[in-house]
């Protein structure tokens, strides 16, 4: 596996500071390359699905730089989140700056604050926990770690599992069966 492979993720954040000081058509970039660009380049390449080995497994967890690669995009990810509050502040509310930049932090937060929150939540460090927290607070799902990893690692692929679906059942399903659970919860 080719370490570059990994800086690929820097691309998201320089595309969402793009959109940020755009106006425009541009302030649509992250979503014209990764809804529009990337899958399309997927219909002529196919992803490798293979998994890697347990030997370069092991020689990633020693390798630092798998560890950098997620910090560094951490200070980022903030930034980018505060100059989303100030430059939306400026923004006509209805054009297609307003919708390109909301769009774009929402693609940000989804791909650095959730996966990357999740990730550190794995880790037994507290501080890195800590800041795992923190990037989930950024797109308001703190409420993800302790489920996670208390619930869905316990109980995975079993029916006490809320997170997966049934074998066989249509993904649609699942989806709208569990959004009805949410507002269900919620109306209590």
């Amino acid at each position: 596996m080719k370490k570059h492979y990994f800086l690929f993720i820097y691309s998201l954040p320089l595309f969402v500071y793009i959109s940020l000081i755009s106006n425009g058509w541009s302030t649509l970039l992250p979503i014209l390359i990764y809804f529009g660009l990337v899958p399309l380049i997927e219909l002529f390449f196919q992803p490798d699905t293979t998994n890697i080995g347990k030997d370069l497994e092991s020689q990633m967890k020693q390798d630092p730089f798998y560890e950098w690669v997620i910090y560094l995009i951490i200070p980022l990810h903030v930034f980018l989140l505060v100059k989303f509050f100030f430059v939306i502040d400026t923004t006509e509310v209805g054009s297609i700056e307003y919708f390109g930049r909301i769009s774009s932090i929402g693609i940000l937060l989804g791909v650095t604050g959730i996966n990357l929150g999740h990730e550190l939540g794995h880790r037994n460090n507290t501080g890195l926990k800590y800041l795992g927290e923190l990037l989930l607070l950024t797109s308001l799902n703190t409420h993800f770690l302790p489920y996670h990893n208390a619930g869905h690692h316990l109980n995975v692929a079993t029916p006490e599992d809320a997170a997966t679906a049934r074998k066989n059942e249509l993904l649609f399903i699942f989806g709208f069966v569990l959004i009805l659970g949410v507002i269900w919860r919620h109306g209590k």
